[in-house]
């Protein structure tokens, strides 16, 4: 993939990701409007955390797995062989989770107590009855994220970034409609509606390519035991994530009412950033650093990971200073109404103001990690994920349970910056030599730039009120910082102009 396909793949991603992650804003601001930040959602998000868990056990691990075996198959010009590959996984795999699924409901009582120690009686309840709906959800998620990556494999990336968009009106309707009528519980059955309207909207690109969904228990194809190999490490790295929000959520419940569901908001608001930028960058990435990732072509890996990265850190860290200093108004502005009060206000801001330096460890370190899986190594994610885990952990104990729901949140954050740094350095000792020469400079430049950027947004996060207040206060920080960079020579700044005027001429 060159660089005007790579830069025209995320140009489309990204366009269809902004208007999917909009909605899903609007999804937010419709449950906070109806249901505020209290027990209910508390009980609806440790729910659906009972059923990630079951996706990580497997769904995660082999979608992650399928793209390199599809891609390699498609460069290779046999696709019927990857397509082959994809029917045994995709068969596999929703039979594993339906069992899952059935063991989850029937264990749904002791899990809740176990991972939300701290909810009263009635508040555990709930979660139990929720999480025997939302579970209903897993084979259908578990295949949509299947046929999504095998979708990326042969570099159709548009569908799999629409998905989202029919599952988050699912939820708005069931919000709207039915929430103040049925509770929490309508945002249950509309979460499993709007599952499966994510798995119809993915079989489309599919059909397109000839893929056929007839069952297949073939578990001697090569490439499905290809995708096996990498699923033990892989599944490790995708269970640390979830077991990070689990432990979250659980110390969460004892800190106070309302705790699980600002942090939610929280990583959400952090999250928007992240999914259009970062997301959206490494998954049109990632078929492209799986064909780079062969003998004789270790420099143009480091080079394609080296501009990567560099360009990831220009594009967040604006994002940072922004939700770093002027938390407090841009949760107002996108949440204060209905149920959501003030109080929940600051509370949420906290969470933001906790969260949002992630977003630089994200830039670095998922690039990185789909770099180590086209090389091979899909040991080191799992081992360096572990030990960010283990610092999770300890400091949701520590921190989390000292500073409240601020205090959880730095624990993410932290955690994520040691997986980050520790990728880089392992990258350059174990990774094939990868160094990536340049990328401390370009640190160093938004480092720079960021400083200079926060003096003008903290002076005027203050007057932020409204729409006009904040587009205002936004747009100051980004004219500093890249007047700032402008005036570095950032190079990245520079590529990052050329690939925005190249799409803009091909229009």
């Amino acid at each position: 993939m060159n660089r005007g396909s790579l830069a025209r793949s995320t140009a489309l991603v990204a366009g269809l990701t902004l208007g999917s992650q909009l909605l899903g804003f609007l999804r937010d601001v419709v449950l906070a409007a109806v249901f505020g930040v209290g027990s209910a959602l508390d009980a609806y998000l440790v729910a659906q955390g009972l059923m990630n868990l079951v996706l990580a056990l497997m769904a995660g691990a082999v979608a992650k797995s399928v793209v390199p075996t599809v891609a390699r198959a498609v460069a290779d010009g046999e696709p019927a062989r990857g397509q082959h590959s994809v029917r045994v996984a995709l068969t596999v795999t929703v039979l594993a989770m339906l069992v899952a699924s059935v063991v989850m409901a029937v264990l749904a009582r002791p899990l809740v107590a176990v991972l939300a120690p701290g909810f009263d009686a009635e508040t555990t309840e709930e979660a139990v009855r929720l999480t025997r709906v939302v579970v209903a959800a897993t084979a259908l998620i578990a295949a949509t994220n299947v046929l999504a990556g095998a979708a990326q494999g042969h570099r159709r990336f548009g569908w799999a970034a629409a998905e989202g968009i029919p599952f988050n009106l699912a939820l708005i309707v069931g919000a709207v409609v039915f929430g103040r009528v049925y509770g929490v519980t309508a945002l249950a059955v509309a979460f499993v509606v709007g599952s499966a309207l994510r798995l119809l909207v993915q079989l489309r690109p599919l059909l397109a390519v000839g893929q056929s969904l007839r069952p297949s228990l073939d578990v001697r194809d090569r490439g499905f035991r290809e995708m096996l190999a990498l699923v033990p490490p892989l599944l490790v790295g995708s269970a640390v994530s979830q077991v990070n929000t689990l432990v979250d959520r659980a110390v969460g419940s004892a800190v106070g009412e309302g705790a699980i569901t600002a942090l939610n908001y929280g990583w959400r608001l952090v999250g928007l950033a992240d999914t259009l930028v970062v997301a959206t960058v490494t998954t049109t990435l990632y078929p492209a650093l799986a064909a780079a990732a062969r003998p004789g072509r270790t420099r143009d890996l480091e080079d394609l990971l080296r501009r990567t990265c560099g360009v990831l850190l220009v594009l967040v860290t604006p994002c940072v200073v922004v939700l770093s200093v002027a938390a407090e108004p841009v949760v107002a502005l996108l949440f204060q109404r209905g149920a959501f009060d003030r109080e929940a206000v600051q509370v949420t801001a906290l969470a933001v103001t906790g969260y949002a330096a992630a977003l630089v460890a994200l830039a670095l370190r998922d690039p990185v990690t789909r770099a180590f899986l086209s090389l091979g190594d899909s040991r080191t994610p799992v081992v360096l994920g572990v030990l960010g885990m283990v610092v999770n952990v300890v400091g949701d104990l520590t921190l989390g349970l000292r500073f409240g729901v601020v205090g959880l949140a730095a624990s993410t954050s932290m955690s994520l910056f040691l997986v980050a740094g520790l990728s880089l350095w392992r990258l350059r000792t174990a990774g094939g030599g990868l160094s990536l020469a340049g990328l401390g400079r370009c640190g160093a430049q938004v480092a720079v730039a960021a400083a200079c950027a926060t003096v003008p947004t903290a002076l005027l996060a203050r007057h932020w009120d409204g729409i006009g207040g904040a587009a205002a206060g936004a747009a100051s920080c980004l004219a500093v910082y890249a007047l700032v960079l402008w005036a570095l020579r950032c190079r990245e700044l520079g590529e990052l102009a050329r690939a925005v005027r190249g799409l803009v001429a091909r229009r």
